[in-house]
């Protein structure tokens, strides 16, 4: 991981996944990128953009977007580590839900991401 790889001035992107936002789709969990703010889904969720984002950019530090987790993940090592405090917010809305946002979650949605592992 370089130097480079977090800046604990950059603020989140938003609440929730940005391109699942402009699709209006929904997430499973959250993933914030260390070193631009974007937000994007989990590995777990539907469409993955948040892996998508550091494979596109580079970026290759997240850290979870979730209430009460701060764990940072490095993709280009595989491993998790803890970090510095990130500009705030440090997660989504807790009443967002999850999966979220709830009211575009589907009443199958567990069948649904099953379905795609």
């Amino acid at each position: 991981m370089s130097d480079q790889s977090i800046d604990t001035s950059v603020g989140p992107s938003g609440p929730g996944c940005v391109e699942c936002e402009a699709a209006r789709s929904w997430w499973f969990h959250l993933r914030r990128c260390a070193e631009c703010g974007h937000v994007g889904c989990c590995d777990d969720s539907l469409n993955r953009h948040a892996s998508r984002h550091a494979a596109d950019t580079g970026h290759a530090v997240i850290q979870s977007f979730e209430p009460g987790e701060d764990w940072f993940y490095d993709f280009s090592t595989g491993e998790m580590f803890a970090g510095p405090v990130l500009a705030a917010p440090s997660s989504h809305p807790a009443d967002q839900g999850v999966p979220g946002p709830r009211s575009r979650v589907p009443a199958d949605w567990v069948e649904q991401l099953t379905q795609r592992r």
